[in-house]
């Protein structure tokens, strides 16, 4: 499905699905909790610095689109922003959890393999194995409104493809050089760093998570 949307627009979207998760209390979002959601430093790819006023601009092209809702008077004179992306009243677009999930990490780390889903949506969903995201990859290609996503053709060196969401269009792919040094051992090496890098990522993200809470209170 093409939405046409930015890197900008995903990332918002993205934010606000993620929150809605894993924070639901604090859900619906304020502009500096979005704002702060969008420019994280764990668990975004790539990295971005947003200010309050770009993402207000990006909440109002959103709005023009019918795919976020500005809320006012929720329990607070501040107003706050949530999603119609999905789900909703306002959506025709139903996902199962689990889409959700796989479409919202998507969204904020660009293209993954079925084993980075896997763990990487563990805070959004459960996946018992990689064959479950796989199943939820399939779902998605096949999807009723067209197809969601897109496997992209396995980059040399990797065990996996990776897969792309297709809200911004096609994905152009430009394969990765293999290091010449690449065998089954350093991926095996490889593959223990991002388990690790994932594990230091999430404790970042709990932090980030309490000290939006945090703020939220003193506000």
């Amino acid at each position: 499905m093409d939405m046409n949307l930015s890197l900008y627009e995903t990332r918002v979207i993205g934010a606000l699905l993620e929150k809605e998760r894993t924070t639901p209390d604090q859900y619906p979002l304020t502009l500096n909790a979005l704002t702060t959601a969008c420019n994280q430093k764990s668990n975004r790819e790539p990295v971005l610095e947003l200010a309050e006023t770009e993402v207000r601009e990006v909440l109002d092209g959103l709005l023009k689109k019918h795919l976020v809702s500005e809320l006012e008077g929720f329990g607070s004179r501040v107003t706050k922003f949530k999603h119609r992306f999905c789900n909703t009243e306002f959506s025709d677009l139903k996902l199962s959890d689990r889409a959700v999930a796989v479409l919202c990490v998507l969204f904020l780390r660009g293209p993954q393999t079925p084993g980075e889903l896997r763990s990487r949506t563990n805070r959004l969903c459960s996946f018992d194995d990689v064959h479950q995201v796989e199943a939820t990859l399939e779902k998605l290609i096949s999807h009723d409104h067209g197809p969601l996503v897109v496997k992209l053709p396995r980059e040399p060196g990797k065990r996996e493809c990776r897969y792309a969401h297709l809200f911004s269009g096609e994905v152009e792919h430009t394969p990765a050089a293999m290091p010449s040094s690449a065998a089954g051992g350093s991926l095996d090496q490889e593959e223990r760093i991002a388990e690790l890098e994932q594990q230091v990522a999430e404790m970042r993200q709990q932090i980030a998570d309490l000290q939006q809470l945090l703020d939220e209170l003193l506000s």
